[in-house]
């Protein structure tokens, strides 16, 4: 439904609009719901999923009600360590 709705937008409001990537977020590889997401997800968008993948975290979920970003509020949680990955994969793909 996402990609339909980006490209009926494209179509008709703005024709550059493309998908620069996307992130899979609270994920848990320790769950089957999310590896069969994460495969679906790959199958139908492909190279434009990153590698790098958002873990469910506490901190995380914690940071928002303190009015703090995850680097101010945990840096050397999991979940800001992978935002730290991503940032790095986004730099280096361009």
């Amino acid at each position: 439904q996402l990609l339909n709705t980006i490209e009926m937008i494209k179509s008709k409001i703005n024709v550059n609009l493309y998908i620069e990537g996307v992130v899979l977020t609270m994920y848990d590889s320790r769950t089957n719901l999310s590896q069969q997401v994460e495969a679906e997800v790959r199958n139908h968008i492909g190279d434009r999923v990153y590698n790098t993948t958002i873990p469910r975290n506490v901190r995380l979920s914690e940071a928002p009600s303190y009015g703090c970003p995850i680097f101010a509020y945990d840096p050397t949680s999991k979940g800001a360590q992978a935002y730290m990955d991503l940032a790095q994969e986004v730099i280096e793909n361009g």
